[in-house]
């Protein structure tokens, strides 16, 4: 059941990234007769300095592919320096998550807590009813409850709707995806009809605000709590080398860890001691995970479900056993691999409809526990 649009003639914000998606968002709002601004997040203070060879977003040349692009569609274009709130709400987090011994993804907290958080308070002071995104993915109505929910695009290999799992009912209610019933080939293309110079525009494939290696960004942000060196142990705790701090690692990681007689990973990360710990692949394989911060699209249930433990990886089979407030437990069968906390799982039913998602706390492989509890 599709939610019903806003009237023709509404003013909806275009977030505009300066990409293609957006870009060709931004014209089917117009074509389909809303009154459309476009609306540029600048995430970034004046003192810091943009690589324009990134291939993230929110640059100085985003900038200015966005402004040309609402004048190429004739609607009125700001921007918008939400650095600040930026800062605070995903910036600071990013850090923290890594010294805290986890792996975040701090795109989904930006969907969640500034485009359709910060922007939509925003656009409701520019007198509209709505933000639109270039987002691969299909706003739902569940006919049973009449709840809001996201479902898959079309296009299975541009899909995002798992990073859209944090919106809440009163989010997804002045929300529009007008790219969910479109693959990219189309976006493209009609771009290049449009005459638009960000046609070909490759996808931002980084981080906004981490344009290199996560693990230098960490050391300049916080120099003053890096933890140091540290030790390697093995499943057993018997130490096996040293490291140069645990947030340098992530589950799954096999760079970095020496050499040996067998290829070992890291399978463990524990923050307070420093430690981390390393094992055989057999090790990385979870059959239990906890979830946090768990937001319901859909009405609570427990039972089958597909589960997504990250963007690029394919939904699993498991089973919701256990709910208790905002917590989510769920068995993994068949297992699996490299479960890691401080990434997103997002829970979906057999439709590609998002039943809800939160933040991995915890992976268990049998009395193994991979991880510690997240806030």
């Amino acid at each position: 059941m599709t939610p019903a649009a806003p009237p023709k003639g509404s003013r909806v914000v275009a977030a505009l990234s300066g990409g293609v998606d957006s870009s060709v968002c931004a014209h089917l709002l117009q074509r389909a007769g809303y009154d459309v601004i476009g609306v540029t997040i600048k995430t970034w203070s004046s003192g810091e300095c943009r690589d324009e060879r990134s291939k993230g977003c929110c640059s100085l040349r985003d900038i200015d592919d966005a402004r040309n692009v609402a004048r190429s569609l004739g609607i009125p274009y700001y921007v918008m320096d939400l650095s600040e709130e930026f800062k605070t709400a995903i910036i600071d987090r990013f850090a923290e998550e890594y010294l805290a011994g986890r792996t975040p993804n701090p795109c989904v907290e930006c969907n969640s807590r500034i485009k359709f958080g910060v922007l939509l308070d925003k656009a409701a002071q520019l007198g509209a009813v709505a933000v639109a995104t270039g987002h691969y993915a299909r706003l739902v109505r569940d006919a049973r409850s009449g709840r809001l929910s996201v479902r898959k695009g079309v296009d299975e290999g541009k899909d995002q709707s798992y990073v859209l799992f944090g919106l809440d009912q009163q989010q997804l209610s002045r929300t529009l995806l007008p790219l969910g019933e479109l693959g990219k080939p189309e976006v493209r293309a009609l771009a290049r009809e449009l005459g638009l110079r960000v046609h070909g525009k490759p996808d931002s494939q980084e981080i906004c605000f981490v344009p290199g290696r996560y693990t230098d960004f960490i050391e300049r942000y916080a120099p003053d709590r890096l933890p140091g060196q540290g030790d390697l142990i093995d499943g057993a705790g018997q130490r096996l080398g040293t490291h140069e701090g645990a947030y340098r690692y992530t589950i799954g990681q096999r760079k970095g860890l020496g050499s040996g007689p067998a290829a070992r990973y890291v399978t463990a990360i524990d923050a307070d001691s420093n430690t981390v710990r390393v094992g055989p692949e057999d090790e990385l394989w979870c059959d239990r995970v906890e979830v946090g911060r768990f937001n319901w699209m859909l009405e609570p249930r427990s039972g089958p479900v597909n589960l997504k433990v990250r963007y690029r990886s394919p939904a699993a089979p498991a089973r919701i056993t256990t709910i208790d407030g905002d917590r989510v437990e769920l068995l993994l069968d068949p297992p699996v691999r490299a479960v890691t906390p401080g990434q997103a799982a997002v829970a979906y039913d057999p439709e590609g409809v998002v039943i809800g998602g939160g933040w991995i706390r915890r992976a268990f492989k049998k009395s193994l526990s991979v991880g510690p509890p997240a806030d």
